[in-house]
């Protein structure tokens, strides 16, 4: 999986971390994909937060990479983003 390709992939499950956000508040949050609808991630780490895609940019950890991808490429549902495979 690489940043080109993690678009079309299912996220639920990943662990993620915002790594930049326009809302400050957001920045640092981690944990683990448990949910995601067409503009947000529910992340579920100390607590569980709900993160717009539209304002942040994310870091994947899948295996032993760390994959960073702004959050706008995310948009749209997805079950319509996986079946562009």
């Amino acid at each position: 999986m690489t940043r080109k390709t993690i678009a079309l992939h299912e996220l639920i499950g990943l662990k993620v971390k915002v790594v930049k956000s326009s809302h400050p508040g957001l920045v640092g949050i981690e944990g683990y994909v448990i949910d995601e609808t067409r503009n947000t991630l529910t992340i579920l780490g100390e607590k569980v937060w709900v993160v717009p895609k539209n304002v942040a940019e994310f870091e994947f950890e899948i295996d032993d990479k760390k994959i960073r991808i702004k959050g706008e490429a995310l948009i749209g549902r997805p079950e319509m983003r996986l079946k562009k495979r």
